[in-house]
């Protein structure tokens, strides 16, 4: 099981992380993603990082804000989101996967990820 946590309203130009925590299996044997659905649009990808934490991938939208990191010690994950914006405003979600991919086109896709969380709000609004 995944869950999420970290999420709030805040204002244009603030900070939240997020947390992905696993219960029930051990984090370290997975890729780890993070995906966002605001509502009437697609889910779509934010930033995944490797089993070891040696390879990340961004959205462009968010390249430079955020921050993707893992703790497997701890079985977390988390996502540090700096400078948001209201255009972030999205339920979160963390995903689970045993395969890396280092090409964003396919690690972005939601249907290649096997293990879902049920996810986390975040607000952006002043």
């Amino acid at each position: 099981q995944l869950v999420e946590s970290g999420g709030g309203l805040v204002q244009p130009g603030d900070s939240l992380t997020l947390s992905c925590a696993a219960s029930g299996f051990s984090l370290d044997s997975y890729a780890i993603g993070w995906f966002r659905q605001a509502p009437g649009k697609e889910r779509e990808g934010v930033s995944c990082i490797s089993e070891g934490g040696d390879a990340t991938n961004y959205a462009l939208s968010v390249q430079g804000r955020f921050t993707i990191s893992r703790d497997n010690s701890k079985n977390t994950v988390y996502l540090q989101m700096n400078s948001l914006k209201p255009e972030d405003t999205a339920l979160y979600y963390c995903a689970a996967n045993p395969t890396y991919y280092t090409d964003a086109t396919i690690s972005f896709n939601p249907k290649l990820w096997d293990y879902w969380g049920q996810g986390t709000q975040v607000t952006v609004s002043s």
